[in-house]
């Protein structure tokens, strides 16, 4: 069988094709008889050929992950889930096959942490240079998803720290040298993760085998030193350790000695960070006292300091004052008689246990009762896996400390939902920026704020670690005071831009609002109330009636375009239109004219003339002009480059008469229709906006013929406008503009 090569902690693919991936929930999981074996045996036949890229065997990994998640408090169904995460691989629909065996909770667990796997491969892969340079800048954006997908299922946690342990383990047994990158990220981002959570057992241990692989000269040269006077170092200390162990039950206190072990990494920090020789480290020297109670370990330590000679500044009560992870301890160094320095550490059964496996020893949530996490008292639930949580936040901090000179991780902080859930914010971000994180709803609502169940100002900036409760109101929307930078408002990019969307929303609901109404209004007194206002919005180039009405708002559009499409076409356009009645023989009256051209055309020689614009060529002054005497309709008034007018004249030359505009034409107002030919790409807004032009130049629109056809240009649009002018010449002027109308390719009188 091929062996499937995988990634070195687990699983590289994080889903195939049709997993969906679910956000897990924090229960734990449930109990269900004989998990472990029931996992395992689900999972052998996938994995038991398999290896990683370590060449470990998959199933000997998931056994050691699962032995070590034992050794540290790990519940059976805890051990279960690191068989299933290996499963994830080799199914086509992991999160409905192991649902359906196991729960959902299982299913979430399992491709939550197989993701993860993955993500960190990928940073792992792409950073490995920086890292090996010690650049902060490497394990920013790592850290951020370990701790974004820690938040959504803390579990993953334990299995992730297990299964990098199991990794180091392996390739120290069987001496094989681990990728820089992989021991780089163990030392500097698991082996912290563990501390902060208070996982000792794995926290010295992933730290001296990830130095082992970093730096292994000065490894070796370390664990010489410690070698090389074992022997009799060893029965100094256990002669030190049953003297006073004996020494403090004789004295009426009841407390167990016990020898520590020498942690190489730890040493080589405390030489280099002091700049100290091997001999003047107090770690290479050092006792353990576990006392019954409190009261015992004071006692203890005052026994302590006056059996042997205290060094000064080297005490430290991490009881009174536990440090940030809940580890509690006292902590002194002392001299025999010989001037031998020894470091001994007091403390209690219960935190013992606590500093050796911390948040493992009580995982489970809803097993955590009073006892809480990290030395932090829980009353309940809640209380426990906020206390995780913040454990996770302190752990991103610590990485920022040097970081945070460079700007790495300054630029943001995480705070806690109500529901305990991590939410990723600006730094300096307040309530209302955490609200709009949450939803829109809930920022446009947001009316006050608790922070760790104190009300504060909303302008309050939030610090890590923080749980953030918002107060909102059950409708309105935001202030503009939020907008206001000096008042302190708002953070994030995400909110001011959700705010202005509102505030922007408000505006034009109230222009859509004033232009609705100038539009009814002017329907009421066109008679057209019965008119679809969308039906008017289509015909006057607009997708929606709301667009219509938002430009009118605007005063974008004039009303009178859409008079002039409301009103019907004027009797000109018919056969008959536009008929002069003119004497030759009544120069005093022909002056008089009206709207039409009555009485502005003079027949030459004759007496008097019914005379009509030719509808063809529609002539208006100063045109050259001349007459054809049609059959019972008088004269015919044509351009004199009408074809129409070419044709008939060629055919009977003896109809065709002189005629001229009269000489009062302008001076009487009259105004001509004459039809202009547009030609544009076809576009949202066209008729509108060539229509807005002839209103604006104050030339009444009589008449519209629009055609559409979509060709290789993308669409071309054919326009024909009828519209009055008192000049031909002023329609030129007008034209240069509508040529200016985007799209436009040609405007033309026909």
């Amino acid at each position: 069988m091929k062996s499937n090569v995988l990634g070195p902690d687990g699983p590289t693919d994080p889903q195939r094709p049709n997993a969906s991936i679910v956000t897990a929930t924090a229960d734990s999981l449930p109990d269900q008889p004989n998990a472990l074996a029931r996992a395992r045996a689900f999972a052998e036949p996938l994995i038991a050929g398999e290896t990683l890229d370590t060449g470990e065997n998959i199933l000997a990994h998931a056994d050691a992950v699962a032995a070590i998640l034992k050794g540290i408090g790990g519940s059976e169904a805890m051990q279960a889930a690191t068989y299933l995460v290996h499963a994830c691989q080799h199914l086509t629909k992991p999160q409905e096959v192991i649902a359906k065996a196991f729960g959902a909770n299982y299913a979430a667990l399992a491709i939550e942490t197989t993701k993860l796997v993955h993500v960190q491969r990928q940073a792992r892969t792409a950073d490995a240079k920086a890292q090996l340079l010690d650049d902060p800048a490497a394990q920013t954006e790592n850290v951020r998803k370990m701790l974004l997908a820690f938040s959504r299922d803390l579990r993953v946690v334990m299995l992730r720290l297990a299964s990098r342990l199991q990794t180091l383990r392996h390739y120290a047994a069987t001496r094989q040298s681990a990728p820089p990158a992989l021991a780089h990220e163990s030392l500097h981002v698991f082996a912290p993760l563990a501390n902060r959570l208070g996982i000792w057992q794995i926290k010295w241990e992933m730290e001296d085998l990830a130095f082992r692989f970093l730096e292994p000269d000065t490894y070796k040269h370390t664990a010489r030193l410690l070698d090389e006077k074992r022997v009799e170092r060893e029965g100094f200390m256990e002669s030190l350790r049953a003297q006073l162990e004996r020494e403090l039950n004789q004295n009426g206190i009841a407390a167990l000695v016990q020898g520590r072990p020498k942690h190489i990494y730890s040493i080589v920090k405390k030489m280099r960070g002091k700049s100290l020789g091997f001999d003047q480290v107090f770690d290479i020297r050092a006792l353990r006292v576990i006392a019954a109670d409190i009261n015992g370990c004071y006692a203890a330590l005052g026994f302590v300091h006056s059996r042997f000679t205290p060094v000064a500044g080297e005490f430290d009560d991490y009881i009174a004052k536990p440090k940030s992870n809940g580890y509690q301890s006292l902590h002194t160094v002392v001299r025999d008689e010989a001037g031998r320095a020894v470091e001994i550490q007091i403390r209690t059964q219960a935190m013992h246990d606590h500093a050796e496996h911390g948040v493992a020893a009580h995982w489970a949530y809803k097993e955590a009762g009073t006892k809480g996490y990290s030395g932090v008292s829980a009353s309940s639930e809640y209380d426990a896996k906020i206390a995780v949580l913040r454990q996770l936040l302190a752990w991103e901090r610590d990485l920022s400390g040097p970081a945070a000179r460079q700007g790495l991780f300054e630029d943001r902080i995480y705070v806690l939902t109500p529901d305990a859930a991590i939410v990723e914010l600006p730094q300096g971000a307040t309530a209302v920026d955490f609200a709009y994180s949450v939803h829109t709803s809930l920022g446009h609502r947001c009316r006050g704020a608790r922070i760790d169940g104190a009300m504060v100002p909303l302008n309050t900036p939030l610090q890590n670690g923080q749980t953030v409760e918002v107060v909102t109101a059950k409708e309105g929307g935001p202030s503009r005071d939020w907008l206001n930078p000096e008042l302190g408002f708002l953070a994030s990019h995400r909110a001011k831009s959700k705010v202005r969307a509102w505030f922007n929303a408000l505006a034009m609901e109230q222009t859509v609002a004033k232009g609705r109404e100038a539009v009814e209004k002017l329907l009421q007194r066109e008679g057209k109330t019965a008119m679809k206002l969308d039906d008017l919005a289509l015909q006057l180039g607009f997708k929606t009636a709301d667009d219509l009405f938002e430009v009118v708002g605007k005063d974008e559009l004039s009303l009178r375009t859409i008079e002039n499409m409301l009103r019907p076409p004027e009797p000109v356009l018919s056969q008959d239109d536009y008929v002069l009645a003119k004497k030759a023989r009544q120069p005093d009256k022909s002056s008089q004219s009206g709207k039409g051209g009555k009485g502005s055309v003079l027949v030459v020689g004759i007496d008097s003339l019914l005379t009509q614009l030719a509808k063809c060529c529609k002539p208006a002054p100063p045109d050259e002009i001349l007459g054809f005497v049609t059959k019972g309709k008088g004269v015919s008034i044509h351009r004199s480059d009408c074809s129409n007018f070419r044709n008939m004249a060629s055919g009977s030359p003896d109809r065709v008469i002189e005629v001229q505009w009269s000489s009062s034409k302008t001076a009487d107002g009259s105004v001509y229709p004459v039809d202009v030919a547009v030609e544009a790409a076809d576009r949202q807004g066209l008729l509108r906006d060539i229509s807005e032009v002839f209103a604006k130049e104050k030339m009444n629109v009589i008449g519209v013929q629009t055609q559409s056809v979509k060709d290789n240009r993308g669409g071309t649009a054919w326009m024909t406008f009828t519209v009055e002018v008192a000049q031909s010449g002023r329609l030129n002027q007008v034209l240069g503009l509508v040529a200016e109308v985007a799209g436009v390719r040609s405007a033309r009188r026909r």
